[in-house]
Protein backbone atom coordinates (compact mmCIF):
# COMPACT_ATOMS: atom_id res chain seq x y z
CA UNK A 1 0.00 0.00 0.00
CA UNK A 2 1.32 3.41 -0.85
CA UNK A 3 1.66 5.97 1.64
CA UNK A 4 -0.82 9.00 0.90
CA UNK A 5 0.96 11.80 0.35
CA UNK A 6 0.57 14.96 2.63
CA UNK A 7 -1.51 17.91 1.05
CA UNK A 8 -0.21 21.10 0.34
CA UNK A 9 -1.40 24.89 1.55
CA UNK A 10 -3.50 25.61 -1.69
CA UNK A 11 -5.10 21.76 -1.93
CA UNK A 12 -6.08 22.38 2.09
CA UNK A 13 -7.83 25.49 1.37
CA UNK A 14 -9.34 23.52 -1.56
CA UNK A 15 -10.65 21.18 0.92
CA UNK A 16 -12.03 23.23 3.42
CA UNK A 17 -13.91 25.07 0.47
CA UNK A 18 -15.37 21.57 -0.76
CA UNK A 19 -16.47 21.00 2.98
CA UNK A 20 -17.93 24.17 4.04
CA UNK A 21 -20.07 24.23 0.39
CA UNK A 22 -18.32 27.85 -0.77
CA UNK A 23 -17.73 25.44 -4.23
CA UNK A 24 -19.02 22.32 -5.16
CA UNK A 25 -16.68 22.14 -8.23
CA UNK A 26 -12.83 22.83 -8.91
CA UNK A 27 -12.20 25.12 -11.67
CA UNK A 28 -8.67 26.41 -12.36
CA UNK A 29 -6.95 28.20 -14.88
CA UNK A 30 -3.57 28.18 -16.91
CA UNK A 31 -3.33 32.20 -18.11
CA UNK A 32 0.08 32.89 -19.86
CA UNK A 33 0.89 35.86 -21.94
CA UNK A 34 1.81 34.88 -25.19
CA UNK A 35 4.81 37.28 -25.51
CA UNK A 36 7.40 34.81 -25.27
CA UNK A 37 8.05 31.12 -24.72
CA UNK A 38 7.30 28.68 -21.27
CA UNK A 39 10.09 28.12 -19.23
CA UNK A 40 10.31 25.47 -16.64
CA UNK A 41 8.57 27.78 -14.14
CA UNK A 42 5.51 27.96 -16.50
CA UNK A 43 5.62 24.06 -15.95
CA UNK A 44 5.32 24.55 -12.23
CA UNK A 45 2.45 26.78 -12.90
CA UNK A 46 0.44 24.26 -15.42
CA UNK A 47 1.31 20.76 -13.12
CA UNK A 48 -0.34 23.09 -10.06
CA UNK A 49 -3.29 23.94 -11.76
CA UNK A 50 -4.26 21.18 -14.25
CA UNK A 51 -2.96 18.80 -11.24
CA UNK A 52 -5.41 20.67 -8.75
CA UNK A 53 -8.50 20.01 -11.20
CA UNK A 54 -7.52 16.59 -12.14
CA UNK A 55 -7.31 15.76 -8.17
CA UNK A 56 -10.29 17.56 -7.50
CA UNK A 57 -12.63 16.12 -10.57
CA UNK A 58 -12.65 19.56 -11.98
CA UNK A 59 -12.07 21.35 -14.85
CA UNK A 60 -8.72 24.05 -16.01
CA UNK A 61 -9.21 26.59 -18.66
CA UNK A 62 -6.30 27.47 -20.77
CA UNK A 63 -7.34 31.31 -21.09
CA UNK A 64 -4.14 33.81 -23.13
CA UNK A 65 -3.55 37.25 -21.36
CA UNK A 66 -3.90 39.27 -24.43
CA UNK A 67 -4.08 42.34 -23.72
CA UNK A 68 -0.77 43.99 -24.49
CA UNK A 69 -0.74 43.98 -28.65
CA UNK A 70 2.82 45.46 -28.49
CA UNK A 71 4.59 42.03 -27.55
CA UNK A 72 1.91 39.40 -28.56
CA UNK A 73 2.01 37.16 -31.52
CA UNK A 74 0.50 34.06 -32.44
CA UNK A 75 3.59 31.80 -32.72
CA UNK A 76 3.40 32.31 -29.28
CA UNK A 77 0.31 30.79 -28.77
CA UNK A 78 0.84 28.09 -31.21
CA UNK A 79 3.75 27.06 -29.11
CA UNK A 80 2.37 27.66 -25.49
CA UNK A 81 -0.38 25.27 -26.69
CA UNK A 82 1.95 22.55 -28.26
CA UNK A 83 4.12 22.38 -25.17
CA UNK A 84 1.17 21.88 -22.39
CA UNK A 85 0.28 19.09 -24.30
CA UNK A 86 3.69 17.55 -24.50
CA UNK A 87 3.69 17.93 -20.74
CA UNK A 88 0.27 15.62 -20.71
CA UNK A 89 -1.96 18.09 -20.08
CA UNK A 90 -5.32 19.14 -21.82
CA UNK A 91 -7.47 22.19 -21.43
CA UNK A 92 -11.77 22.22 -20.50
CA UNK A 93 -11.86 25.79 -22.94
CA UNK A 94 -9.46 27.57 -24.70
CA UNK A 95 -9.82 31.01 -23.80
CA UNK A 96 -8.97 34.79 -24.44
CA UNK A 97 -8.97 37.70 -22.30
CA UNK A 98 -9.64 39.18 -25.75
CA UNK A 99 -13.16 37.36 -26.11
CA UNK A 100 -14.36 39.50 -23.31
CA UNK A 101 -12.63 42.88 -24.28
CA UNK A 102 -16.67 43.95 -24.66
CA UNK A 103 -17.36 43.34 -21.45
CA UNK A 104 -14.28 44.37 -20.15
CA UNK A 105 -15.71 47.74 -21.69
CA UNK A 106 -18.96 47.43 -20.49
CA UNK A 107 -17.52 46.81 -17.18
CA UNK A 108 -15.28 50.12 -16.96
CA UNK A 109 -18.22 52.01 -17.88
CA UNK A 110 -20.04 50.70 -14.75
CA UNK A 111 -17.24 51.47 -12.71
CA UNK A 112 -17.05 55.49 -14.34
CA UNK A 113 -20.72 55.76 -13.68
CA UNK A 114 -20.48 54.49 -10.67
CA UNK A 115 -18.05 57.52 -9.96
CA UNK A 116 -14.87 54.96 -9.39
CA UNK A 117 -13.38 55.60 -12.44
CA UNK A 118 -12.16 58.82 -14.70
CA UNK A 119 -10.28 59.68 -17.32
CA UNK A 120 -6.87 61.30 -16.93
CA UNK A 121 -4.55 63.46 -19.01
CA UNK A 122 -1.53 63.27 -16.81
CA UNK A 123 1.56 61.60 -18.54
CA UNK A 124 3.20 58.55 -17.34
CA UNK A 125 6.00 59.94 -15.98
CA UNK A 126 3.32 62.77 -14.07
CA UNK A 127 1.40 59.56 -12.91
CA UNK A 128 4.38 57.71 -11.48
CA UNK A 129 5.10 61.06 -9.48
CA UNK A 130 1.58 61.10 -8.01
CA UNK A 131 2.10 57.65 -6.35
CA UNK A 132 3.74 58.87 -3.88
CA UNK A 133 6.32 55.95 -2.13
CA UNK A 134 5.78 53.43 0.53
CA UNK A 135 5.57 56.09 3.08
CA UNK A 136 4.24 58.69 1.62
CA UNK A 137 0.96 58.87 0.34
CA UNK A 138 0.30 60.14 -3.54
CA UNK A 139 -1.24 63.36 -4.47
CA UNK A 140 -4.58 62.86 -6.18
CA UNK A 141 -4.78 63.93 -10.10
CA UNK A 142 -6.39 67.44 -11.57
CA UNK A 143 -8.55 65.29 -13.47
CA UNK A 144 -9.75 63.30 -10.54
CA UNK A 145 -12.68 64.65 -9.97
CA UNK A 146 -14.37 64.73 -13.50
CA UNK A 147 -18.14 64.33 -13.73
CA UNK A 148 -19.90 61.18 -15.18
CA UNK A 149 -20.69 62.38 -17.67
CA UNK A 150 -17.41 64.22 -19.09
CA UNK A 151 -15.73 60.82 -18.10
CA UNK A 152 -17.67 58.75 -20.64
CA UNK A 153 -17.19 61.07 -23.42
CA UNK A 154 -13.69 61.07 -23.25
CA UNK A 155 -13.62 57.14 -22.61
CA UNK A 156 -15.96 56.43 -25.45
CA UNK A 157 -13.55 59.44 -27.68
CA UNK A 158 -10.57 57.34 -26.30
CA UNK A 159 -12.32 54.08 -27.75
CA UNK A 160 -12.72 55.64 -31.20
CA UNK A 161 -8.94 56.61 -31.59
CA UNK A 162 -9.68 60.20 -31.06
CA UNK A 163 -6.40 60.57 -29.13
CA UNK A 164 -2.93 59.24 -29.17
CA UNK A 165 -0.88 57.17 -27.39
CA UNK A 166 -0.21 58.14 -23.64
CA UNK A 167 -2.73 61.28 -24.54
CA UNK A 168 -5.16 60.00 -21.90
CA UNK A 169 -5.69 56.78 -19.35
CA UNK A 170 -8.44 55.49 -18.00
CA UNK A 171 -7.56 54.63 -13.67
CA UNK A 172 -10.11 54.11 -11.32
CA UNK A 173 -11.13 56.40 -8.00
CA UNK A 174 -10.12 54.42 -5.22
CA UNK A 175 -6.96 55.84 -2.69
CA UNK A 176 -4.58 57.35 -2.90
CA UNK A 177 -3.39 57.24 0.67
CA UNK A 178 -3.51 53.50 0.58
CA UNK A 179 -0.45 51.94 2.09
CA UNK A 180 -0.52 49.34 -0.87
CA UNK A 181 0.67 51.29 -4.23
CA UNK A 182 -1.84 48.95 -6.24
CA UNK A 183 -4.70 50.97 -4.68
CA UNK A 184 -3.40 54.39 -5.64
CA UNK A 185 -5.99 55.05 -8.34
CA UNK A 186 -4.05 52.11 -10.79
CA UNK A 187 -4.47 53.12 -14.16
CA UNK A 188 -7.34 50.35 -16.40
CA UNK A 189 -6.84 51.51 -19.81
CA UNK A 190 -4.60 52.30 -22.32
CA UNK A 191 -4.21 53.53 -25.48
CA UNK A 192 -2.46 51.62 -28.21
CA UNK A 193 -2.65 52.30 -31.70
CA UNK A 194 -1.70 48.81 -32.68
CA UNK A 195 -2.95 45.59 -34.57
CA UNK A 196 -4.02 42.74 -32.45
CA UNK A 197 -2.86 39.35 -33.19
CA UNK A 198 -6.83 38.39 -32.89
CA UNK A 199 -9.17 41.84 -32.80
CA UNK A 200 -6.70 43.50 -35.28
CA UNK A 201 -7.83 46.80 -35.10
CA UNK A 202 -11.05 46.83 -33.60
CA UNK A 203 -9.91 48.17 -30.70
CA UNK A 204 -7.69 51.27 -29.81
CA UNK A 205 -7.58 50.78 -26.28
CA UNK A 206 -6.73 47.72 -24.10
CA UNK A 207 -6.87 46.79 -20.57
CA UNK A 208 -4.41 46.18 -18.06
CA UNK A 209 -3.39 43.16 -16.68
CA UNK A 210 -5.51 44.20 -13.17
CA UNK A 211 -8.69 44.82 -14.70
CA UNK A 212 -8.83 42.19 -16.85
CA UNK A 213 -7.48 39.21 -15.07
CA UNK A 214 -10.29 38.99 -11.80
CA UNK A 215 -12.87 39.85 -14.19
CA UNK A 216 -12.13 37.38 -16.54
CA UNK A 217 -11.75 34.27 -13.87
CA UNK A 218 -15.57 36.06 -12.69
CA UNK A 219 -16.83 35.54 -16.90
CA UNK A 220 -15.16 31.80 -16.66
CA UNK A 221 -16.47 30.51 -13.19
CA UNK A 222 -13.29 30.11 -11.72
CA UNK A 223 -13.16 28.90 -8.35
CA UNK A 224 -9.40 29.05 -7.47
CA UNK A 225 -7.25 31.37 -9.29
CA UNK A 226 -3.85 30.64 -8.41
CA UNK A 227 -0.93 32.78 -9.37
CA UNK A 228 2.89 33.62 -7.53
CA UNK A 229 3.60 35.64 -5.03
CA UNK A 230 4.23 38.92 -6.68
CA UNK A 231 0.92 39.07 -7.32
CA UNK A 232 -0.16 39.22 -3.53
CA UNK A 233 0.07 42.95 -3.42
CA UNK A 234 -2.60 42.75 -6.66
CA UNK A 235 -5.20 40.78 -4.37
CA UNK A 236 -6.69 43.57 -2.88
CA UNK A 237 -7.32 45.16 -6.04
CA UNK A 238 -8.48 42.02 -7.65
CA UNK A 239 -11.43 41.58 -5.18
CA UNK A 240 -12.33 45.69 -5.25
CA UNK A 241 -13.14 45.32 -9.13
CA UNK A 242 -15.22 41.94 -8.42
CA UNK A 243 -16.82 43.86 -5.16
CA UNK A 244 -18.03 46.99 -6.68
CA UNK A 245 -18.97 45.40 -10.06
CA UNK A 246 -21.27 42.89 -8.02
CA UNK A 247 -19.66 39.94 -9.94
CA UNK A 248 -19.01 36.22 -9.28
CA UNK A 249 -16.44 36.25 -6.67
CA UNK A 250 -13.83 34.54 -7.57
CA UNK A 251 -10.55 34.00 -5.54
CA UNK A 252 -6.99 34.29 -5.66
CA UNK A 253 -4.29 32.91 -3.98
CA UNK A 254 -0.73 32.66 -4.62
CA UNK A 255 2.45 30.21 -3.99
CA UNK A 256 5.62 31.04 -4.65
CA UNK A 257 7.35 30.94 -7.89
CA UNK A 258 10.55 28.44 -9.00
CA UNK A 259 13.73 29.56 -9.08
CA UNK A 260 16.16 27.41 -10.01
CA UNK A 261 20.56 27.54 -10.06
CA UNK A 262 22.71 28.30 -12.93
CA UNK A 263 19.64 29.94 -15.27
CA UNK A 264 17.98 32.80 -15.32
CA UNK A 265 13.65 32.60 -15.40
CA UNK A 266 12.66 36.50 -16.44
CA UNK A 267 11.30 36.54 -19.78
CA UNK A 268 13.01 40.04 -20.66
CA UNK A 269 16.37 38.47 -19.71
CA UNK A 270 16.00 35.14 -22.02
CA UNK A 271 14.33 37.59 -24.67
CA UNK A 272 17.55 39.17 -23.90
CA UNK A 273 19.51 35.98 -24.53
CA UNK A 274 17.99 35.24 -27.74
CA UNK A 275 18.01 38.53 -28.99
CA UNK A 276 21.73 39.17 -28.25
CA UNK A 277 22.77 35.71 -29.41
CA UNK A 278 24.17 34.05 -26.53
CA UNK A 279 21.84 31.23 -27.59
CA UNK A 280 20.71 29.96 -31.05
CA UNK A 281 16.63 30.90 -30.28
CA UNK A 282 13.88 30.05 -27.99
CA UNK A 283 14.51 26.47 -28.03
CA UNK A 284 18.28 26.49 -27.14
CA UNK A 285 18.76 23.27 -25.57
CA UNK A 286 20.85 25.68 -22.93
CA UNK A 287 17.51 27.23 -22.31
CA UNK A 288 14.99 26.67 -19.07
CA UNK A 289 11.90 27.06 -22.10
CA UNK A 290 10.40 23.39 -22.05
CA UNK A 291 10.76 23.45 -26.23
CA UNK A 292 14.55 24.22 -25.73
CA UNK A 293 14.59 20.83 -23.07
CA UNK A 294 12.14 18.80 -25.31
CA UNK A 295 14.99 20.02 -28.04
CA UNK A 296 17.76 18.62 -25.16
CA UNK A 297 15.98 15.43 -24.82
CA UNK A 298 14.07 15.90 -21.43
CA UNK A 299 10.77 13.78 -20.98
CA UNK A 300 7.22 15.13 -20.15
CA UNK A 301 7.29 12.60 -17.02
CA UNK A 302 10.75 14.03 -15.45
CA UNK A 303 9.25 17.39 -15.62
CA UNK A 304 6.05 16.54 -13.69
CA UNK A 305 7.98 14.65 -11.39
CA UNK A 306 10.64 17.50 -10.51
CA UNK A 307 7.79 19.69 -10.26
CA UNK A 308 6.04 17.02 -7.72
CA UNK A 309 9.69 16.83 -6.05
CA UNK A 310 9.56 20.42 -5.39
CA UNK A 311 6.07 20.95 -3.98
CA UNK A 312 3.84 23.87 -3.27
CA UNK A 313 5.77 26.59 -0.87
CA UNK A 314 4.18 29.76 0.68
CA UNK A 315 7.89 31.42 0.93
CA UNK A 316 10.20 32.16 -2.40
CA UNK A 317 13.46 29.72 -2.24
CA UNK A 318 15.86 28.50 -4.88
CA UNK A 319 15.93 24.64 -6.18
CA UNK A 320 19.05 23.26 -7.07
CA UNK A 321 19.17 22.30 -11.01
CA UNK A 322 20.96 19.09 -9.87
CA UNK A 323 17.13 17.91 -8.57
CA UNK A 324 15.91 18.72 -12.33
CA UNK A 325 19.03 16.62 -13.71
CA UNK A 326 18.23 13.93 -11.52
CA UNK A 327 14.75 13.40 -12.48
CA UNK A 328 15.07 13.20 -16.05
CA UNK A 329 18.22 10.92 -15.14
CA UNK A 330 15.72 8.74 -13.23
CA UNK A 331 13.44 8.75 -16.38
CA UNK A 332 15.96 8.41 -18.88
CA UNK A 333 17.79 5.42 -17.52
CA UNK A 334 14.58 3.18 -17.19
CA UNK A 335 13.34 4.22 -20.80
CA UNK A 336 16.47 4.98 -22.96
CA UNK A 337 18.26 2.15 -25.42
CA UNK A 338 21.86 1.85 -24.95
CA UNK A 339 24.02 2.51 -27.83
CA UNK A 340 27.65 2.68 -28.27
CA UNK A 341 29.39 5.81 -29.58
CA UNK A 342 33.40 7.11 -29.58
CA UNK A 343 33.41 10.85 -28.89
CA UNK A 344 37.09 11.29 -29.29
CA UNK A 345 38.34 7.98 -31.36
CA UNK A 346 41.59 6.19 -31.69
CA UNK A 347 42.12 2.93 -33.13
CA UNK A 348 42.45 -0.58 -31.55
CA UNK A 349 43.78 -3.41 -33.95
CA UNK A 350 43.98 -6.92 -32.29
CA UNK A 351 46.69 -8.02 -33.65
CA UNK A 352 45.56 -11.86 -33.54
CA UNK A 353 42.43 -11.70 -34.98
CA UNK A 354 41.66 -13.05 -37.97
CA UNK A 355 42.30 -9.90 -40.88
CA UNK A 356 38.55 -11.27 -42.79
CA UNK A 357 36.73 -12.73 -40.22
CA UNK A 358 33.64 -10.44 -38.82
CA UNK A 359 31.11 -11.06 -36.16
CA UNK A 360 27.91 -10.46 -35.33
CA UNK A 361 27.38 -10.06 -31.49
CA UNK A 362 24.21 -9.78 -28.91
CA UNK A 363 23.68 -6.66 -26.89
CA UNK A 364 20.60 -6.00 -24.71
CA UNK A 365 18.94 -2.50 -25.67
CA UNK A 366 18.28 -1.55 -21.77
CA UNK A 367 18.52 -3.89 -19.24
CA UNK A 368 16.47 -1.73 -16.48
CA UNK A 369 13.56 -2.12 -18.84
CA UNK A 370 10.64 -3.99 -17.45
CA UNK A 371 10.56 -6.00 -20.86
CA UNK A 372 14.23 -6.00 -21.41
CA UNK A 373 14.23 -3.38 -23.46
CA UNK A 374 14.85 -6.10 -26.53
CA UNK A 375 17.80 -6.73 -28.38
CA UNK A 376 20.69 -5.87 -31.12
CA UNK A 377 23.45 -7.03 -33.04
CA UNK A 378 26.91 -4.94 -32.93
CA UNK A 379 29.32 -5.79 -35.82
CA UNK A 380 33.11 -6.72 -34.70
CA UNK A 381 35.82 -7.28 -35.94
CA UNK A 382 39.89 -6.65 -35.97
CA UNK A 383 39.90 -3.07 -35.78
CA UNK A 384 37.92 -0.90 -33.55
CA UNK A 385 38.05 2.65 -32.19
CA UNK A 386 38.01 3.23 -28.46
CA UNK A 387 38.05 6.78 -26.56
CA UNK A 388 41.35 7.83 -26.21
CA UNK A 389 40.45 8.75 -22.32
CA UNK A 390 40.74 4.83 -22.00
CA UNK A 391 44.28 4.08 -22.88
CA UNK A 392 46.85 5.55 -20.27
CA UNK A 393 50.64 5.10 -21.23
CA UNK A 394 51.79 5.38 -17.75
CA UNK A 395 48.94 3.96 -15.90
CA UNK A 396 47.90 5.84 -12.82
CA UNK A 397 47.17 4.16 -9.37
CA UNK A 398 43.78 2.47 -9.32
CA UNK A 399 43.51 2.37 -13.22
CA UNK A 400 41.73 -0.17 -14.81
CA UNK A 401 41.26 0.62 -18.42
CA UNK A 402 44.43 -0.01 -20.94
CA UNK A 403 47.59 0.58 -20.58
CA UNK A 404 50.70 -1.37 -21.69
CA UNK A 405 50.49 -5.28 -20.45
CA UNK A 406 46.85 -4.32 -18.60
CA UNK A 407 43.50 -6.45 -19.58
CA UNK A 408 40.38 -4.89 -20.11
CA UNK A 409 36.62 -6.16 -21.12
CA UNK A 410 35.34 -5.22 -24.28
CA UNK A 411 31.81 -4.23 -23.82
CA UNK A 412 29.43 -7.42 -25.60
CA UNK A 413 32.47 -8.98 -26.78
CA UNK A 414 36.08 -9.93 -25.44
CA UNK A 415 38.74 -9.30 -23.13
CA UNK A 416 42.13 -7.64 -24.57
CA UNK A 417 45.78 -7.35 -23.51
CA UNK A 418 47.60 -4.26 -24.66
CA UNK A 419 50.89 -5.26 -26.05
CA UNK A 420 51.67 -2.25 -27.47
CA UNK A 421 51.07 1.06 -29.19
CA UNK A 422 52.69 3.71 -32.04
CA UNK A 423 53.16 6.88 -31.91
CA UNK A 424 53.18 9.93 -34.82
CA UNK A 425 55.97 12.46 -35.07
CA UNK A 426 53.97 14.67 -32.81
CA UNK A 427 53.97 12.19 -30.06
CA UNK A 428 50.10 11.19 -30.77
CA UNK A 429 48.79 7.95 -30.05
CA UNK A 430 48.04 6.14 -33.42
CA UNK A 431 47.06 2.84 -32.74
CA UNK A 432 46.73 0.37 -29.99
CA UNK A 433 47.94 -3.29 -30.47
CA UNK A 434 46.17 -5.90 -28.75
CA UNK A 435 45.56 -9.70 -28.01
CA UNK A 436 42.08 -11.01 -27.73
CA UNK A 437 41.64 -14.31 -25.17
CA UNK A 438 39.01 -16.20 -27.90
CA UNK A 439 37.07 -18.14 -24.86
CA UNK A 440 36.24 -15.08 -22.96
CA UNK A 441 33.44 -13.69 -25.56
CA UNK A 442 30.59 -12.33 -23.44
CA UNK A 443 27.83 -14.54 -23.13
CA UNK A 444 30.43 -17.92 -23.34
CA UNK A 445 33.10 -16.52 -21.54
CA UNK A 446 35.13 -19.78 -20.27
CA UNK A 447 38.14 -18.10 -19.85
CA UNK A 448 38.36 -17.97 -15.95
CA UNK A 449 39.63 -14.24 -16.14
CA UNK A 450 37.95 -11.61 -14.42
CA UNK A 451 38.98 -8.28 -15.28
CA UNK A 452 37.93 -5.13 -13.40
CA UNK A 453 37.95 -2.72 -16.46
CA UNK A 454 35.12 -2.61 -19.03
CA UNK A 455 35.51 -0.30 -22.15
CA UNK A 456 32.87 0.70 -25.25
CA UNK A 457 33.84 0.49 -28.51
CA UNK A 458 32.59 0.86 -32.20
CA UNK A 459 33.45 -1.55 -34.93
CA UNK A 460 36.09 0.73 -37.18
CA UNK A 461 34.68 -1.13 -40.58
CA UNK A 462 31.07 -0.71 -39.40
CA UNK A 463 31.14 2.84 -37.89
CA UNK A 464 29.44 5.66 -38.85
CA UNK A 465 30.36 9.32 -38.54
CA UNK A 466 28.21 11.49 -36.21
CA UNK A 467 28.24 15.30 -34.55
CA UNK A 468 27.78 15.26 -31.57
CA UNK A 469 26.70 18.79 -29.18
CA UNK A 470 27.98 18.16 -25.42
CA UNK A 471 25.54 20.59 -23.96
CA UNK A 472 26.08 21.79 -20.23
CA UNK A 473 24.52 24.66 -17.79
CA UNK A 474 24.40 28.19 -19.35
CA UNK A 475 25.82 30.24 -16.36
CA UNK A 476 28.84 29.12 -14.47
CA UNK A 477 27.32 31.25 -10.95
CA UNK A 478 24.24 29.51 -9.05
CA UNK A 479 22.38 32.83 -9.00
CA UNK A 480 23.44 35.21 -12.41
CA UNK A 481 20.42 37.37 -11.68
CA UNK A 482 21.46 38.10 -8.76
CA UNK A 483 24.99 39.05 -9.64
CA UNK A 484 24.92 42.36 -11.87
CA UNK A 485 25.04 41.74 -15.43
CA UNK A 486 23.91 38.48 -15.69
CA UNK A 487 24.98 37.95 -18.98
CA UNK A 488 28.21 38.43 -17.40
CA UNK A 489 28.43 35.08 -16.16
CA UNK A 490 27.55 32.87 -18.83
CA UNK A 491 29.36 30.10 -19.03
CA UNK A 492 31.98 29.51 -22.48
CA UNK A 493 31.94 25.87 -22.13
CA UNK A 494 27.98 25.54 -22.23
CA UNK A 495 28.41 24.22 -25.70
CA UNK A 496 31.08 21.57 -27.32
CA UNK A 497 30.32 20.45 -30.48
CA UNK A 498 32.13 16.95 -31.41
CA UNK A 499 32.44 16.75 -35.14
CA UNK A 500 34.90 13.56 -35.09
CA UNK A 501 32.30 11.14 -32.88
CA UNK A 502 31.90 7.45 -34.30
CA UNK A 503 28.96 5.92 -33.46
CA UNK A 504 27.70 1.63 -34.23
CA UNK A 505 25.32 1.76 -37.36
CA UNK A 506 22.19 1.03 -35.98
CA UNK A 507 21.98 5.44 -34.64
CA UNK A 508 21.94 5.63 -38.54
CA UNK A 509 18.04 5.75 -38.00
CA UNK A 510 17.44 7.54 -34.83
CA UNK A 511 14.91 10.33 -35.35
CA UNK A 512 13.72 13.54 -33.27
CA UNK A 513 12.01 12.17 -29.64
CA UNK A 514 14.61 8.82 -29.96
CA UNK A 515 15.95 8.79 -26.38
CA UNK A 516 19.38 6.85 -26.02
CA UNK A 517 22.25 6.45 -23.13
CA UNK A 518 25.75 6.32 -24.70
CA UNK A 519 27.40 3.87 -22.38
CA UNK A 520 29.86 5.83 -20.21
CA UNK A 521 28.91 8.87 -21.72
CA UNK A 522 25.19 10.07 -20.61
CA UNK A 523 21.87 10.71 -22.16
CA UNK A 524 21.32 12.17 -25.62
CA UNK A 525 18.46 12.70 -28.68
CA UNK A 526 18.89 13.53 -32.27
CA UNK A 527 18.46 17.33 -32.33
CA UNK A 528 14.80 18.09 -34.14
CA UNK A 529 16.30 20.97 -36.28
CA UNK A 530 19.97 19.66 -36.79
CA UNK A 531 19.59 16.12 -38.18
CA UNK A 532 18.96 14.76 -41.36
CA UNK A 533 17.79 11.72 -42.64
CA UNK A 534 20.67 9.00 -42.28
CA UNK A 535 22.77 11.96 -40.22
CA UNK A 536 21.11 12.11 -36.85
CA UNK A 537 22.70 15.33 -35.23
CA UNK A 538 22.79 14.11 -31.09
CA UNK A 539 21.95 16.59 -28.33
CA UNK A 540 23.40 15.57 -24.71
CA UNK A 541 20.59 15.48 -22.61
CA UNK A 542 22.60 15.00 -19.18
CA UNK A 543 25.81 13.10 -18.05
CA UNK A 544 25.15 9.84 -16.15
CA UNK A 545 26.03 11.50 -12.96
CA UNK A 546 26.39 15.19 -11.27
CA UNK A 547 29.61 16.29 -12.54
CA UNK A 548 28.72 19.92 -11.04
CA UNK A 549 28.67 18.65 -7.71
CA UNK A 550 31.95 16.97 -7.97
CA UNK A 551 33.86 20.18 -9.27
CA UNK A 552 31.93 22.17 -6.58
CA UNK A 553 32.77 19.42 -3.81
CA UNK A 554 36.67 20.13 -5.02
Amino acid sequence: MTEERSLNFIEEIIEEDLRSGRTRTVHTRFPPEPNGYLHIGHAKSICLNFGLADRYGGLTNLRFDDTNPVTEDTEYVESIKADIRWLGFEWDRECYASDYFDKLYAFAEQLIGKGLAYVDDSSSEEIAAMKGTPTEPGRESPFRNRSVEENLTLFREMRAGRYAEGEKVLRARIDMASPNMHMRDPVMYRIRHVSHHRTRDAWRIYPMYDFAHGQSDSIEGITHSVCTLEFEVHRPLYEWYIEQLGIHPSRQYEFARLNMTYTVMSKRKLLQLVQEGHVDGWDDPRMPTLSGMRRRGYTPLSIRNFCERIGVQRRENIIDVGLLEYCVREDLNRIAERRMVVLDPVKLVITDYPEDHAEELDAENNPEAADQGGRRTLPFGRELWIEREDFMEVPAKKWFRLAPGAMVRLKHAYIVRCEGYTKDEDGRITEIHCTHIPMSRSGSDTSGINVKGTIHWVSVAAALPAEVRLYDRLFRVENPAAEGSFSDFLNPDSLEVVQGAMMEPSLADATPGGLFQFLRKGYFTPDARLSRPGRPVFNRTVGLRDSWAKAVAK
